[in-house]
This record gives structure tokens, sequence and C-alpha cells, in this order.
């Protein structure tokens, strides 16, 4: 039911209350912040609105009238169930800003989120942050059910039903063994031959296997993989053991390539295997608390793209 229009604002009702205490609207302006032909002037308006005079004024000071005690011992219960439903919300707030729930593809979550989440930790000590690990497909499917308070994902486009921010660049690399023919090839690789050969793949879901396959759609489409693994770490060990060539993040392969462990394949200008690494949240809604600030972190890191090893971490942010 709409309370009725006589009803006081909270702050009036708050003034009286201290008028009443201290005696004097002088007295209770000062001590409210306000001065006090506006505490007098609020008084005014308040028994306009109610009907009935609420104070009586004298030279020593203001007393509640008969009305006016009956007022400000009603006023003091809606005052203090206030100030009970403001310590409440407060206490929810610092709840949900001491924790934060993340869930990151594999390759955000191995090689990039350890610099954001350090970040974080340095810059709000208190905040606890579970992180959990999926293909780009599930962290889509745990944002939307509201299992996270933020996502972040692989792939050419932002999941439906979120909204989200490009936080960094990325590019898939085509790595053998060394003893594999293509480490000592000298012409690119094009992108029929990478289509027509059966590779080592991530599963179905997840964002390098999306990107890959999309970059193959025009030159037929990639072949059936030899194998299907869920982490970068299991297709760095069958591609170092001769399994086949393996197509994953170039921040996957930084040490192994380095040390000469594996071998990039060079690939054809028209391969185009560059990809967004994005923050996701449901559409209509921003992120709030540490899910905002952990965003932001990742923007103020803008540089070359490297792992967490060589200090930055992406190149550039853009909504999207």
């Amino acid at each position: 039911m709409a309370l009725s229009p006589r009803v006081p604002e909270l702050g009036a009702l708050e003034l009286l209350l201290a008028v009443a205490r201290l005696g004097s609207v002088g007295r209770a302006a000062a001590e409210l912040g306000v001065s006090q032909p506006t505490a007098s002037a609020r008084i005014k308006g308040m028994e306009r609105q109610i009907g009935v005079p609420l104070l009586d004024r004298s030279p020593r000071g203001s007393r509640p009238t008969e009305a006016g005690r009956l007022v400000v011992e009603w006023a003091r219960h809606v005052v203090e169930a206030a100030q009970s439903l403001d310590a409440g919300i407060d206490a929810l707030r610092e709840r949900r800003d001491a924790r934060l729930v993340v869930v990151a593809s594999l390759t955000v979550a191995e090689y990039l989120m350890p610099g954001w989440l350090l970040a974080l930790h340095e810059a709000s000590p208190g905040t606890a942050v579970t992180l959990r690990t999926a293909n780009s497909a599930d962290v889509a499917g745990h944002v939307l059910a509201g299992e996270a308070d933020l996502g972040f994902v692989e792939g050419p486009s932002t999941p439906a039903g979120l909204a989200g921010a490009v936080v960094a660049a990325d590019r898939l690399v085509v790595v053998v063994a060394p003893d594999h023919p293509w480490a000592r090839r000298r012409a690119p690789l094009t992108g029929e031959e990478l289509a027509a050969t059966p590779l080592v793949l991530r599963e179905p879901g997840s964002g390098t296997r999306e990107v890959l396959e999309m970059a193959l759609a025009p030159f037929g489409g990639a072949a059936r993989p030899r194998l299907e693994l869920a982490s970068s770490t299991a297709l760095k060990a069958a591609a170092m053991t001769g399994a086949g060539p393996v197509c994953l993040s170039e921040l996957a392969v930084v040490e192994e390539l380095a040390t000469r462990r594996l071998v990039a394949v060079p690939l054809a200008e028209g391969l185009d295997l560059r990809r967004p690494l994005r923050a996701v949240w449901p559409a209509g809604q921003r992120p709030g608390g540490p899910a905002r600030e952990l965003l932001t972190l990742t923007r103020r890191t803008a540089g070359p793209l490297r792992p967490h090893r060589s200090g930055a971490v992406h190149r550039k942010v853009s909504e999207s």
C-alpha cells in the first residue's frame, strides 16, 4: 500500500528527533550539518504536511507539543528501523565486496589471470577470489547462470546473452616436435595444407578450436582431429612426443619454443589465427565491486602481449 502524502521524509524525522533531544532547532541543525534557517523551514514544512504544530518555540528553545511528542515517538521507531536497514545493506555490500568468483578459459586462467589476480590482491588484499576453469562455451554458461561474477573467454565474438570487453589479444600457433618434417620446412604452411592435415586439437567448445575451425572454413574446413585433448599441457606433451602437429595459444608455448622442445611452423599470410580474449558478464548489467576492479586492472596493464612471467599481459581493451 502506498504511503499517505502526510508521511514526512526520513531526513525531516531525524531533524525532529534531534530537536526533541537537544531542545533547540539551532543545536539540532548544527549536529546534522545544516543551517538553522534550513532546519526551521524543514520543521515548518513538516508541520504543514502533517497538519498540526509539532514544536512550542520560545527564547529558551523548542519543545515538542503534545502532538509533537506522539510524532517524536513514532518517528523514533521509523528512524531506528531505517538505521537497521542501513546497517544491513552495509553488511551485504561488505560481504559482496569481499568475495569474487571468476570463471576463465584455460588459456586466460593459466597465462594471464595470475598477473591480474596478483594486481587485485595488491589493490584490495581483503578480497577473497575463487578462480574456476572451463572451456569458453562452459564459461558463458556459468556466467549466464549467475555462478560467477565475471568470466573470461576466447573466441571471435561475445557469447549470446552476455556483454563483454576485449582485454587481451592472442594468436594461435602450429607447433611440432623438432624431428617432425614441418620443423624443417621453409615455405609457409598454407590454409589448404593445414585444413587437410589431422591435428591434435582441443575439445569442441573451446575457444581455440572455434577460432581454428573458423579460420580453416574458407579452405574446406578442418580435417578430423588426430586427437582431442582438454588442456594446453596435454597438447604440448602430445606434440613433443610426436603425436602430430598441434594448434594452441602462443602464450602456452613461450618456454618450449625458446628451448627448442617445440618448433613453430611458419604460416601463410592468408591464414589468420589471431583472436581476442574477452571479459564477459550478463547483458544489461555492469560488473560491480571487485569484479569491476578486476576489469579495470586488466585495462591498466595494457602493453605488448606476453605471459605473466614476462610482465605485461595484453595489448588493447575495447568494448564489444
